[in-house]
């Protein structure tokens, strides 16, 4: 899936970022023979070059049909037509140097990630794959991994206090270049540094507990995977209502709640993993109490915790959804609500229901027709603290981070026209809706 699409939802960033990117007017176009103290000489006159004209993302990722949503800013639409257009299983992604999985990597890599970037589950799992797969035992044993609780390339902007959205993660500084040249030193240089023995082959950030913790691989060999069951009276819409989240499967044999999905009013984006947006959304951890008295939001809390948890690794969940619709999305939001109320969102996730059964089986739904749905992983470290409550919103739209579904069963990128839809999501002993949580077991 990687970044393009996730749950075979676009994320609308990438349309933003190639209206920069695809840009051939103002790129110079230098010959092969040049050298590279030419190219640092003419960097300075390209640094004063024009650049594109700067566009209201927070307007223009609005605009329908989405294939021109380009053309309506007046930017060079390049690949973009041809991209949008792409299914997750179309061939086409297979080639122009993108990488997918049976592709070797047959490189060291030192993987740097934050919590809060875009790309920050495709890399970890991108890191597992190559230490899994690598033909040469060498590339294997020289990957490792960084995870830091910053934005988009953001990690080394970290300071004493550093504030991600409107949480504070603490003293989140880690000295970056000794590692990255002590890395390269060892590598490149063959030097005897001791890199291996002074650094783990995880290092990464736990919020909440706000300091760095170090492991050989991840997920951590530590894990429980820990289910917490969806629950309540058939009225969990908005966090005032009665959704409960908890250890014990619901005993009800049919109980469901329902809310409206309205293409044309979907669910804003406030905070999570995104960048180059501009003002459209803001990256990082915010509070979300103020979201959730959305009717369209159902909320799942679960009691104040007596004792602090740690999970650290992949969440999983599991949905059962009907819809009076064809098609629809499902989205979901792990959330840490403090002592005094505010919900501070870790990580988010959507799946389209066509796709429910593999991106290479689009099946539309039956309308009101009860679906298993698995959704792609989070990713978190997290120490909720005792009193700490852990939440999970469920809905069907967080726009702009993914586009909108319109519901209609057709291709979406070229239609302008959505269909409200009433959605459900079931939890029953036949239906047991719930989220595996990493927990960390204490040594």
């Amino acid at each position: 899936q990687g970044n393009w699409y996730r749950g075979g939802a676009q994320q609308m960033l990438f349309t933003a970022w190639l209206y920069g990117t695809q840009d051939d007017l103002y790129k110079p176009r230098l010959p092969n023979t040049v050298t590279q103290d030419d190219v640092r000489r003419l960097q300075r006159f390209y640094d004063m070059g024009p650049e594109m004209p700067r566009v209201d993302w927070a307007a223009g990722l609005k605009h329908l049909p989405v294939k021109d949503i380009i053309k309506n800013v007046q930017g060079p639409v390049g690949i973009y037509d041809k991209m949008i257009a792409r299914k997750p299983n179309d061939s086409a992604w297979f080639k122009g140097g993108l990488y997918h999985d049976n592709m070797p990597l047959e490189v060291p890599a030192y993987w740097f990630v934050s919590w809060y970037d875009v790309s920050s589950a495709p890399n970890i799992a991108l890191f597992n794959h190559v230490r899994t797969n690598a033909k040469s035992k060498a590339v294997a044993d020289n990957q490792y991994l960084v995870i830091a609780p910053t934005l988009h390339c953001s990690y080394k902007r970290a300071t004493e206090n550093t504030i991600v959205g409107q949480r504070s993660m603490g003293d989140a500084r880690l000295n970056y270049d000794e590692l990255t040249w002590g890395w390269f030193d060892m590598l490149l240089k063959g030097e005897k540094n001791k890199f291996k023995e002074n650094n783990p082959r995880v290092r990464y950030f736990t919020m909440g507990m706000n300091k760095w913790q170090q492991a050989e691989s991840f997920p951590l060999p530590n894990t429980e995977m820990t289910s917490y069951y969806l629950n309540s009276g058939g009225k969990a819409n908005t966090r005032n209502g009665d959704g409960t989240l908890s250890l014990k499967k619901s005993g009800s044999k049919d109980l469901a709640d329902k809310f409206t999905y309205d293409p044309m009013n979907p669910v804003p984006s406030y905070g999570g993993n995104v960048c180059c947006t501009g003002t459209a959304v803001q990256g990082g951890s915010f509070d979300q109490s103020e979201m959730e008295l959305r009717n369209d939001i159902l909320v799942y809390t679960s009691e104040p915790l007596k004792e602090g948890v740690e999970i650290t690794g992949f969440i999983e969940s599991t949905l059962y959804v009907s819809s009076n619709g064809l098609d629809t999305d499902v989205t979901i939001k792990l959330i840490d609500v403090d002592s005094s109320g505010k919900a501070y969102n870790l990580d988010e996730t959507i799946q389209r229901l066509r796709y429910r059964d593999g991106y290479d089986k689009e099946v539309m739904m039956e309308k009101e027709k009860v679906y298993k749905v698995e959704l792609n992983p989070m990713v978190t470290s997290n120490y909720f603290a005792a009193g700490h409550r852990i939440r999970i919103e469920v809905s069907s739209s967080n726009f702009p981070r993914f586009e909108r579904n319109l519901n209609t069963g057709g291709n979406n990128y070229d239609e302008s026209t959505g269909v409200v839809v009433e959605n459900k999501i079931h939890h029953s002993t036949k239906y047991p809706s719930l989220i595996r949580l990493p927990v960390i077991k204490k040594k």
